[in-house]
Formats: structure tokens, C-alpha cells, sequence
């Protein structure tokens, strides 16, 4: 029986979290992998806590398994300050060379690869987007990581909606995702200006405070474009990003590859290939918002 370690920062009760695993399980079982049969699995769920996450990524180190899968958010940056030999599977890695997670995408180097978690062309298309569901929209609020001007991805992402925010005539306000209270009060400020909309980016600061942001969102009557399905799924307008089930299914193919011998620095970090836009009608019609016609038909999925 061979050993791996999967690190989660989400709740192992939540339907994403659940859809994931499926994922990749289905990932491992094709390509010949059975849990209890001649693999065993270690999983560790840490949903927005960031000292359980290191204290459960030391305990996983310490089963010393043989590859271990680092999930959405700071999970590979914690596994790499406490291992660099045990190899990781990045499932939705962040700017992987900005943070030093790889020396480059195609010779990660090190003990780790896996899967980027977006492209930085994919922010300037929710501007785009924002614009198009809500043509009157001329400032936006970015909620992002705090101190997002010294984290890479939130440099990268707010450099490209920043250029189409300029092409478009729009003026972006950046709203740091800190404690509830600042959060709240942030956006209750921005919203008293009319023709405001808000644009919520990759981070794992905007999954902590999901419920918090979509309920602002709704409370403000603030057309709102997510990163991520589930918060669409949970209440939010509209949202366009990775398939994260195919990013998981893919990192199961990683998994088995290391396995049979491969290293992870010489397997290239790969960008995602499939993309989804998720739209709940319910919500546009609460704020008012007649969706296009044009955004309908590229819909992946619409909740009625």
C-alpha cells in the first residue's frame, strides 16, 4: 500500500470542498488507485485557519507519505516551510514562480509542481464582464487579499483589471479583505456612491468571508463579479473562473505519475484549460439586472 497526504484549507463539509475530492478521487481510481485498497489517504481540512493549517500540515509531514496534494489557498506555502523533500501536487497554485513556490513554470525545480489556479488575463475579463451585465457601473470596488500591493497574485490581477478599468472609463477602489467589521464598513462606505459595482479576486481571504461579502453585496444592491462558483451557487450574481473539479482530476493525474517514480521538478506547472460561468438569475432580478442575452448563452450553468 503506497501513502499520500491531501491538505485542504476549506471545510470538509462544504458541497465544493466535496466536489473536489470526488474529482480527484475519480482522478486516482481510473488511472488504477483504490483508497484502503493499495493506497492509503491522510486528509487534513483547515477552513480559514491559518495556524491549524500549519499544525496540520506538520502533522501530514510527519506520517512522512509520499506525495502530498496542497488545495486552494496558503496550503503549498505552508508545506514548503516545513518540507523540501516530501514532493507536493499544487491542485490550484497562485502565481507559483511570484510566490517562489517553482523557479519557472517549465522546470519547477524543487519538490513541487502541480496546477496554476488562473491566468492573469482572466481578471481583466471580470471587468469586462462587470461592464457588460452592468453597463452603468463607473466605480468599482477590488476586494482582495490585505496587503495585497506585496502579494504577486494580487499584483498581477489587479494590473490587468486595472487596464481594462482604464478602457472602459471605469475608476477601481481597493477594498482590503481584513477583519468582518473593516469589510463591512469598507463597503457600506463605497456603496453611498451611485453606479458602483465590485469585483471580488483570487484569494483565500475572499473564502473566509464569503457569506459576509455576498450578503454586502446584496444589502448595497452592488452588481458583483466572483472568482470562484460557490459563491455564486451561495447567493452571488455571477462568476467566472477554472472548473476546479478539472483541476483536482488533473492533479490526481500528477499524483500517479510522482507514484511511479517521476519528480515533481521535472513535470511543468500547467495553467488550467477549462474555464465556467455560473449566473443566478434570482440574484439579477433582486438587483434589478436584466441579463443579456449575449452573457446567457455563454453560461456554463444559470440558477433559477
Amino acid at each position: 500500500m503506497r501513502r499520500i497526504g491531501v491538505l485542504m484549507n476549506t471545510g470538509a463539509d462544504e458541497p465544493e470542498s466535496q466536489a473536489r475530492l470526488a474529482a480527484f478521487m475519480q482522478g486516482l481510481q481510473e488511472l488504477g488507485w483504490a483508497a484502503g485498497g493499495n493506497l492509503r489517504i491522510d486528509y487534513r481540512w483547515s477552513p480559514g485557519d491559518l495556524a491549524r493549517l500549519r499544525k496540520d500540515a506538520a502533522e501530514l509531514v510527519g506520517l512522512h507519505p509520499e506525495v502530498i496534494l496542497a488545495g486552494v489557498g496558503p496550503t503549498t506555502l505552508v508545506l514548503q516551510q516545513i518540507t523540501r523533500s516530501i514532493p507536493i501536487v499544487m491542485a490550484q497554485g497562485l502565481d507559483p514562480v511570484g510566490n517562489g513556490y517553482v523557479d519557472t513554470l517549465a522546470q519547477p525545480g524543487g519538490n513541487t509542481t502541480g496546477f496554476t489556479q488562473f491566468e492573469y488575463t482572466l481578471a481583466g475579463k471580470w471587468m469586462e464582464l462587470l461592464k457588460e451585465v452592468a453597463p452603468g457601473t463607473k466605480r468599482v470596488g477590488v476586494l482582495r487579499e490585505p496587503g495585497g500591493a506585496t502579494i504577486a497574485g494580487s499584483i498581477g490581477q489587479w494590473t490587468m483589471i486595472q487596464a481594462v478599468a482604464q478602457s472602459v472609463g471605469a475608476e477601481l477602489k481597493r477594498i482590503d479583505l481584513s477583519d468582518a467589521n473593516e469589510i463591512e464598513r469598507a463597503v457600506t462606505a463605497f456603496a453611498r456612491s451611485p453606479n458602483a459595482g465590485l469585483i471580488v479576486v483570487v484569494s483565500a481571504a475572499s473564502l473566509t468571508h464569503r457569506e459576509l461579502i455576498i450578503t454586502l453585496a446584496a444589502r448595497h444592491r452592488l452588481p458583483t463579479v466572483y472568482a470562484y462558483r460557490v459563491f455564486v451557487t451561495h447567493g452571488g450574481l455571477i462568476a467566472y473562473g477554472p472548473d476546479n473539479a478539472s483541476q483536482y482530476r488533473s492533479a490526481a493525474g500528477y499524483v500517479d505519475r510522482i507514484l511511479k517514480g517521476e519528480k515533481p521538478a521535472d513535470l511543468p506547472v500547467q495553467a488550467p484549460t477549462k474555464y465556467e460561468l455560473v449566473i443566478n438569475l434570482k440574484t439579477a432580478k433582486a438587483l434589478g439586472i436584466e441579463m443579456p442575452a449575449s452573457v446567457l448563452a455563454r453560461a456554463d450553468e444559470v440558477i433559477e
